[in-house]
């Protein structure tokens, strides 16, 4: 059985955001709790993941990442070299860039090794965190097939992504 492992980006993902209708779907899926949501520190998170992890057979375990969850992947794939069955990663937010002014520690640079595992990114063509420019290099860099579904701003509740089935759909592609 597949295990869905959800990583919110900054400030966590609120009741309407597509993570939590995702995490309320079923059993097998699973927020990863962080110590600081607001003002993240990447070795927490990192930290947060693997604990989170601990236990679960691996080849059962998909993470869905939003925004800085993504990013937060590419750290955890690069320091820990395991081997998952896939990732999800939507809307990476390029915190490279100077309009990404939130307080965090540790995320950049982003890496851009090839991910060891199945990923699948999901960007939008009129996304205020991450040009699909960026987009493209970040999913050619990590080895992931690139989605773009358009114009749908953050990817978030505020872009209109509360129900998302077309995101459920998505992990399908991942096994």
């Amino acid at each position: 059985m597949t295990h869905y492992f959800i990583i919110p980006g900054l400030g966590n993902s609120g009741p309407d955001h597509w993570q939590t209708h995702f995490e309320n779907s079923g059993d097998s899926f699973h927020r990863i709790q962080q110590i600081e949501w607001d003002a993240p520190d990447c070795e927490d998170w990192l930290n947060g993941i693997e604990a989170a992890l601990a236990g679960y057979d691996l080849a059962e375990v998909v993470l869905i990442a939003h925004s800085l969850g993504c990013a937060t992947v590419a750290h955890w794939a690069q320091r820990f070299h395991k081997k998952i069955k896939g990732a999800l990663l939507v809307a990476p937010s390029d915190i490279e860039q100077p309009v990404y002014s939130f307080p965090s520690t540790g995320f950049t640079p982003i890496p851009l090794d090839r991910i060891g595992f199945k990923t699948v990114v999901v960007a939008s063509s009129n996304d205020e965190w991450v040009s699909m420019e960026r987009a493209l290099f970040f999913a050619e860099q990590w080895g992931s097939e690139l989605v773009n579904i358009g114009d749908a701003g953050h990817i978030n509740a505020v872009s209109g992504y509360g129900v998302w089935p077309a995101g459920l759909e998505l992990l399908k592609k991942l096994g």
